[in-house]
């Protein structure tokens, strides 16, 4: 019966996943039947099951039966899911953009018009970009994985059924999910926190903060952040679409990983995307006297911050793409 259960995957995986059970169950019963139609009363052998699975054809075929041949940037056996993904990824931007408004509204409620209007332009700029992404993975995927038609035009037999997917290759439904949560909290917080990222002072409670950005560079560096948020969003949405590792996700998500850590150098690596004057500054609230150990050691930790970065990417690239692979290929 490994057989049917494995006809039966390959046929309900190309559906929405809302007719997936019904259809299911629907063709089971149709096996069922067109089995006992077959073998009388005699033992159901694997040669009939073959038989039977052989009359209903290509299961690609039987599945574009049942959701139509029509054309789609997303096909209906992927909408459900990137409807949920995007829900999930509309409700995060808004609930996190709402949250620091919020935040830096208590903490500088003088201006907290400037914060509004801060609050509104994120929104308007922030909720198309993610949706805007988001389509990209899926139709990505859709593109790839579409059949083609000279691909149903081929003989099919039961022996091609693939087998249904090791639990140990599958990627759980959750992963990409809170990877396109993290990209998006990323985004947030460089967007309307910035102000914020360095070293808080406190004197006799809260008196400022040394930022680890050059404020002067920070649009061109959120067109860069914006990038790398939407290629995080694109592979993600691709592993939620694939639910496997396969070769060739590997190969997509090493890409677009290279575009990301490509991205990220040309960013960091600009003599203006860090605060200039962050050494002095510190030295001048008190926090580093200029050539301690304390100042050289910290010194060394800021100069070399860019080549760790780098380094670090580069061992995430690697690491990915090696167990991507090793999933992808396990037994």
């Amino acid at each position: 019966m490994e057989m049917i259960d494995r006809y039966i995957y390959a046929v309900t995986q190309k559906l929405p996943l809302a007719q997936r059970d019904d259809i299911a169950e629907e063709l089971r019963g149709l096996i069922e039947d067109m089995l006992e139609e077959r073998v009388q009363e005699k033992e159901i052998t694997n040669h009939d099951i073959e038989a039977v699975l052989t009359e209903l054809g290509d299961p690609r075929k039987l599945a574009h039966k049942y959701s139509g041949t029509n054309n789609y940037i997303i096909g209906p056996e992927l909408f459900d899911s990137y409807m949920l993904i995007l829900k999930i990824i509309l409700s995060v931007t808004f609930v996190s953009i709402t949250l620091s408004f919020v935040i830096q509204s208590i903490l500088n409620p003088i201006n907290i018009l400037d914060h509004f209007i801060e609050f509104i332009v994120g929104i308007v700029i922030a909720l198309p970009q993610v949706i805007g992404w988001t389509t990209l993975g899926f139709g990505l995927a859709e593109y790839f994985g579409k059949v083609k038609e000279k691909d149903l035009q081929s003989e099919w037999k039961p022996a091609d059924l693939a087998p249904i997917p090791d639990e140990k290759k599958q990627i759980k439904r959750y992963e990409p999910i809170i990877g396109i949560i993290f990209s998006l909290l990323l985004l947030i917080l460089f967007v309307f926190s910035q102000d914020y990222l360095g070293i808080w002072i406190f004197d006799d409670g809260f008196t400022g903060i040394v930022p680890f950005f050059h404020d002067e560079t920070y649009h061109t560096s959120l067109l860069f952040l914006l990038l790398i948020v939407g290629l995080g969003i694109t592979k993600e949405s691709l592993k939620f679409v694939y639910g496997k590792w396969t070769n060739r996700l590997a190969i997509f998500t090493t890409i677009i990983n290279a575009l990301s850590v490509a991205t990220i150098m040309v960013m960091v690596s600009r003599d203006t995307f860090w605060n200039p004057h962050f050494l002095q500054e510190l030295i001048e609230i008190g926090l580093l006297t200029e050539n301690s150990d304390a100042y050289n050691v910290f010194s060394t930790i800021w100069n070399q911050s860019t080549l760790w970065i780098f380094l670090l990417l580069i061992i995430g690239l690697i690491w990915e793409l090696i167990d991507g692979l090793i999933k992808a290929n396990r037994k």
